[in-house]
């Protein structure tokens, strides 16, 4: 008998035009490097009494499906994630180069149908219903750029056999942390040690009576842009602003060439005031967690971009 293996295992994934309905064809064979979807039922214990100190058999509780997915910051693949987290971009043609921005605040979001396959049982599990709650993504100086999608689906149906057909895939192009900047009003900040940026959705999950035991969806509720960005003190650029209380526009950048980038921009970033902490002889350095509001003139609070060669999402 074959055992699962990580190694062999598969995602695909296509949008759905019904909530919850996984469609029969157009999908994407999406690269991932942890995946933690499925239903998960549990059991509650019997609270019986009158019949002795042996345990009666427990009942079922409700079907629970979210968890994350962690998947790589790439030049192609990248943008289904984007539009399952802000919903469908604008996009933008200049002879074969097409510029896909998404923003913040969409009032409905698309929903999306995620087959995990492990193909040596065989066991392939269909999560239906799936929505991004949120996203995050590490800074740092080096190692693989990834992002934690954060899930929620509403249900999982399993088989024998993949429900996927035949997945097109495109070429994996990564983008990498020593390509990443950070930029302050449009000027590349300096003394950066690490940072986070976190968009959530925080989705609300219509728990209702059903008889199968599953959410009748996820709505979106207010958008939260957070993140923590930690320098090496060298000035007060971001302390004066912080004690000031000013916004200023942070963006969140990585690029392999003019024809193949990923740009964040927060408009409005708010900092508190840190401490700046001395623990022995090193460096000193601050951390600034900071939060995000709409821009008043834009009316959005974070735009990305992606930069690539696939024409539509």
């Amino acid at each position: 008998m074959a055992r699962a293996r990580g190694a062999n295992a598969v995602m695909a994934a296509a949008f759905e035009t019904t909530y919850g309905t996984p469609p029969v064809a157009g999908y994407k064979k999406l690269p991932f490097v942890s995946s933690a979807l499925g239903d998960e039922q549990n059991l509650i214990a019997s609270d019986l009494l009158g019949y002795g100190r042996e345990p009666l058999p427990p009942s079922r509780d409700v079907v629970n499906n979210e968890g994350d997915v962690v998947v790589p910051v790439d030049l192609r693949n990248f943008g289904y994630w984007l539009k399952l987290l802000l919903g469908a971009p604008t996009s933008v043609e200049d002879t074969g180069v097409f510029t896909h921005t998404f923003v913040s605040g969409a009032l409905t979001l698309p929903s999306m149908a995620i087959e995990v396959g492990m193909p040596e049982v065989p066991n392939y599990g269909m999560n239906f219903g799936v929505r991004a709650n949120s996203m995050k993504i590490q800074l740092q100086r080096s190692g693989l750029l990834n992002a934690t999608m954060s899930l929620i689906a509403q249900g999982e149906t399993k088989a024998g056999s993949s429900a996927a057909g035949s997945p097109t895939e495109v070429v994996i192009e990564r983008f990498s942390q020593f390509m990443g900047e950070i930029k302050r009003n449009g000027t590349a900040l300096g003394q950066i040690v690490s940072a986070e940026l976190m968009y959530s959705n925080n989705l609300d999950k219509v728990e209702v009576i059903r008889p199968d035991g599953r959410i009748e969806d996820s709505d979106p509720a207010m958008v939260s842009v957070t993140g923590t960005v930690n320098i090496r003190f060298a000035d007060t650029v971001l302390l004066d602003q912080a004690v000031a209380g000013t916004a200023c526009e942070l963006s969140f950048g990585w690029e392999i060439d003019g024809d193949k980038s990923l740009l964040f921009t927060v408009h409005e970033v708010y900092l508190p005031k840190p401490k700046q902490p001395i623990t022995g002889p090193g460096g000193i350095q601050a951390a600034f967690a900071f939060q995000a509001a709409e821009d008043p003139t834009l009316q959005k609070t974070l735009t990305a971009a992606l930069v690539n060669n696939v024409s539509a999402y």
